[in-house]
């Protein structure tokens, strides 16, 4: 029978289950008639029944039962234990000095604790998800725009070819829809993870808020607060698309007619932000840009102690690679590679290198793992478990700098012997899978003496300070950086340690000027 279109009876009492009700006990949460009340309160008398009006119901409070004393209920609360207690378990050793406060001085901040949890999962964090997934299905519905103009270039560039390259475009056209649909995929599982989320949150919000009014200490002190774990967001997916690079026609159609590079999808934890109760006309676009200090700021300074490997060479330390927003790991002209705690500038761990060599770069990995190149004996290593494995071997050639990519590659500098050769190679593991060294006519692009890092736009930037220029390179030499003038000292640009940023700026610290160029 729906309730909703037939006449509903009024309560009855739960012991008799004919007459109506009229009373209630707060005790054991059952509704009484009149004459079933003297039955009820001999029923049990080991409880203390507290009997009252219907009408004032739930206006007793429910301590909970002493999980050490039985017979006791919980009407004081330890603050430092944070639990519940009885008398004897206050006049106990267990307690003793503790800070004891009331329960129910307790029960209302916990309840104003509770009612301020709803509040932001009603009012920021929902709505949060709501714009995030909002941000996902616009982004799939751009990537289908944009995937729609990559066939339609290729398609177009295919009318100016005769017949026999058909079969080349759909080939083309094929991959560029398994990439599309690889992507779509991704990002369709991170939309059904928001969503599910989404209704995670619902059933929370429903949750807390049936037990934030209920009288039932027991159940107030037992639910769990789950609130914490919605407030880490999503990770937002960044999408690469590939490029279609056109040809000329040519009887070498595969090499000439144009080829795809590759997409990237790649995860950044710091993508979303937590959307905010005032609103402002950037709410729910990207990232707002991170303007860079005038001055520079000093968060926490680290002594590091140095032992030169060699006894005539004075101590310096030459790099510096994040673990994570709290650690880094250093290195420099010794043995050691230290890992400290960025906030207590304490020491936490130490590794020596393998031979005893001094580490030319460090970097970590996707994975968090330390790896450092051995110049001297022509090697790249990864530590895991604080042993250490030879990852790159290299023959006529010695390691330089190295970094570890968005998709989890390691990309190293390595000059020859005679100094003559520099060249950056991107490795999977050990698999040599991309080398770069000249440019489309054939000339080097780099000299001696390079670091390197990786964009977020997957460019590859190196600091050539062999050539006093900053090179970036994309399957092709982009652009060439060479400072401006006039610089802080007026000195030759000397580029050094290199960068970048969220917003994919390129830094890269100058050793002549005493300055960072952005």
């Amino acid at each position: 029978m729906d309730p909703r279109t037939s006449a509903q009876d009024v309560m009855r009492c739960d012991l008799c289950e004919t007459a109506v009700v009229q009373m209630h006990c707060d005790t054991c949460l059952v509704n009484l008639c009149t004459a079933c009340v003297g039955k009820h309160m001999i029923s049990d008398e080991s409880k203390d029944h507290k009997v009252v009006k219907i009408q004032a119901r739930k206006s007793t409070p429910l301590y909970p039962g002493c999980t050490t004393h039985a017979k006791d209920q919980c009407r004081m609360y330890c603050n430092q234990c944070d639990i519940p207690v009885c008398t004897s378990c206050v006049a106990s050793e267990k307690h003793l000095g503790h800070k004891i406060l009331k329960v129910l001085q307790v029960l209302d901040e916990r309840r104003n604790k509770i009612k301020k949890d709803v509040t932001e999962l009603n009012e920021t964090i929902y709505p949060t998800y709501q714009d995030i997934a909002s941000d996902v299905q616009n982004r799939m519905s751009q990537l289908e725009k944009e995937y729609g103009d990559l066939s339609t270039a290729i398609t177009k560039h295919g009318e100016d070819w005769h017949r026999e390259i058909d079969k080349l475009v759909q080939k083309l056209k094929a991959e560029v829809d398994e990439m599309k649909n690889t992507q779509l995929q991704t990002l369709q599982k991170q939309l059904d993870e928001i969503n599910k989320t989404m209704s995670d949150i619902e059933d929370e919000i429903d949750s807390l808020e049936m037990i934030r009014d209920t009288n039932d200490l027991s159940k107030l002190f037992s639910v769990t607060l789950n609130v914490n774990l919605y407030r880490n967001l999503p990770n937002k997916m960044i999408l690469s698309l590939p490029k279609f690079m056109q040809g000329t026609i040519h009887e070498e159609l595969v090499k000439v007619f144009g080829a795809l590079s590759s997409s990237s999808l790649t995860s950044d934890k710091h993508g979303y932000s937590m959307k905010t109760t005032q609103k402002s006309p950037e709410a729910g676009s990207s990232p707002p840009v991170k303007q860079l200090f005038d001055q520079p700021e000093t968060v926490t300074t680290i002594k590091i102690n140095i032992q030169a490997v060699y006894s005539l060479i004075s101590s310096q330390l030459y790099n510096v690679a994040c673990l994570s927003d709290e650690e880094i790991w250093t290195s420099g002209n010794d043995n050691t590679i230290k890992l400290f705690s960025i906030k207590q500038g304490s020491l936490l761990k130490s590794i020596k290198t393998k031979l005893g060599n001094s580490p030319d770069d460090i970097a970590v990995t996707k994975s968090g793992y330390l790896v450092y190149t051995d110049y001297d004996d022509r090697t790249v290593n990864i530590v895991k478990n604080e042993k250490i494995e030879e990852v790159i071997r290299l023959q006529n050639l010695k390691p330089d700098s190295v970094c570890s990519t968005s998709s989890g590659d390691l990309l190293v500098t390595m000059i020859s012997d005679d100094y003559k050769q520099t060249k950056v190679v991107r490795y999977s593991g050990s698999t040599e899978k991309q080398t770069i060294q000249f440019n489309d006519k054939g000339q080097p692009l780099y000299s001696s003496g390079v670091y390197v890092t990786e964009n977020r736009n997957l460019d590859i930037c190196v600091s050539d300070y062999g050539a006093n220029a900053v090179v970036v390179v994309n399957w092709k030499l982009r652009f060439r950086y060479t400072g401006h003038t006039p610089a802080p000292k007026n000195q030759p640009f000397s580029p050094r340690g290199i960068t970048t940023d969220s917003q994919s700026h390129i830094l890269t610290a100058d050793g002549n000027n005493d300055c960072v160029h952005t």
